[in-house]
C-alpha cells in the first residue's frame, strides 16, 4: 500500500478512536506525577515556591484550548464532523472565521487542552514527548480529513488550503465568520470538555496533595470542578429533558 493511502487509513482509524487514546496518555501523566510526588528526580522541574502559579499556568493553557474550541464550535454550520465518530461529514466547507487562518482549529484547542495536564506532570521529559505523540497522532487524522475535503469539495478546498495554514494560525487575513455565534450549540457540545478539564486538574492537585501528608489544595481547582459539574448537570438537563437548546437550524 503506498504511502499516501496508508496515511489516509491510519488517520481514519484514528479518527473514529480520537476520543479515547487520548485517555491512555493521561493514565501515563498520571502515573508519572503520582510517581514524582513520591520521588522527584530528573527531568521533574522544582516547583517551590511558584508551585501555586505553575498550576494556574496550567490551568489557563487548558483553559486556552476550551475557548478555542467553543469559538470554534460556536460558529460551525450544521452536519459538519465536530464529535462524529463513525465517519468524516461536511455538508458546507467552511472558510470564514477561524477557518479563515487556521484549518483545524479544534484540533489546536485540543493541543493546548491536553498540553495543560501534561505540564502539570511537570516531567519535562513527558512534555516533549506527548508533543511528539500529538503530532504524529493528529498529522495522521488531518491527513484523512484534508482527503475527504478535497475530493468532496475540489477547487474550492485547494484554493482555500492554499492560503491557510494547517494547524499554527497565520496573523492576518482574518475574515468574520458567515455563521452566527451558538452559545447553545457551544453548551450541547463543550459542557463535557469543561468538567473533564477541572476534574482532571482538580485529581491531580488533590493526589499530589495527600501523597505527601498536604493539606495545601489548590482551590481555584476545587471550587472550578464543583461548579463545572453543576453546569454539567444543569446543562445536560436542559440538552437532554428540555427544548431551550434546541435550534431549528
Amino acid at each position: 500500500m503506498a504511502l499516501q493511502e496508508e496515511f489516509e487509513k491510519q488517520g481514519l482509524w484514528l479518527f473514529r478512536y480520537r476520543g479515547i487514546i487520548p485517555i491512555v496518555v493521561l493514565g501515563i501523566g498520571a502515573a508519572i506525577y503520582i510517581k514524582s510526588s513520591f520521588y522527584p528526580g530528573s527531568g521533574t522541574l522544582e516547583l517551590q515556591p511558584y508551585k501555586t502559579y505553575y498550576e494556574l499556568f496550567c490551568l489557563a493553557l487548558g483553559l486556552l484550548g476550551l475557548v478555542i474550541r467553543a469559538y470554534t464550535v460556536g460558529h460551525t454550520p450544521p452536519n459538519t464532523s465536530g464529535r462524529n465518530v463513525t465517519q468524516q461529514v461536511a455538508d458546507t466547507l467552511n472558510t470564514t472565521g477561524i477557518y479563515s487562518v487556521v484549518r483545524h482549529p479544534l484540533y489546536l484547542g485540543n493541543f493546548f487542552m491536553w498540553l495543560g495536564p501534561a505540564m502539570l506532570t511537570a516531567n519535562i521529559w513527558f512534555v516533549v514527548i506527548f508533543c511528539l505523540f500529538y503530532w504524529i497522532y493528529y498529522e495522521r487524522i488531518m491527513y484523512a480529513e484534508e482527503q475527504f475535503l478535497r475530493k468532496k469539495f475540489g477547487q474550492q478546498y485547494l484554493d482555500w488550503s492554499g492560503h491557510v495554514p494547517p494547524f499554527f494560525p497565520k496573523g492576518k487575513g482574518f475574515v468574520k465568520s458567515s455563521y452566527r455565534f451558538s452559545w447553545k450549540k457551544v453548551f450541547r457540545k463543550e459542557k463535557n470538555g469543561l468538567a473533564a478539564l477541572f476534574l482532571i486538574y482538580c485529581g491531580f492537585n488533590v493526589a499530589g496533595e495527600l501523597i505527601q501528608n498536604s493539606n495545601h489544595f489548590n482551590y481555584i481547582f476545587l471550587g472550578g470542578a464543583s461548579i463545572s459539574f453543576i453546569l454539567y448537570f444543569v446543562l445536560w438537563f436542559l440538552k437532554h429533558k428540555t427544548t431551550i437548546l434546541s435550534e431549528d437550524d
